[in-house]
């Protein structure tokens, strides 16, 4: 599953954007380098039930932004994306 496809499907699941849930992290702190995964993904999973799978693509964005490694962007692989920019404002506004 490509880092896209795990973000478009958090927002299935808990009817937030990427970005909504990167400003919630950043209005806790989680954006401080100080703050581990595990505290963002206990938050993830308390409060949107989210998995580990999809929390890390979530904790990615907050720690690295929108950027992913260039390797996996047209490749075939199964984590393969069509940018290196990942798309934060959601499904219904993500161009095609």
């Amino acid at each position: 599953m490509s880092f896209q496809a795990y973000l478009d499907a958090v927002e299935a699941k808990t009817g937030k954007t990427p970005r909504q849930l990167v400003d919630l992290a950043r209005a806790k702190g989680f954006d401080d380098p100080k703050v581990k995964a595990g505290t963002i993904l206990d938050w993830l999973k308390a409060d949107f039930d989210l998995g580990r799978g999809h929390g890390m693509a979530i904790v990615h964005v907050i720690k690295k932004g929108p950027e992913v490694d260039s390797k996996h962007v047209g490749t075939t692989g199964a984590h393969r994306d069509d940018s290196a920019l990942l798309w934060l404002d959601g499904v219904a506004t993500k161009p095609r």
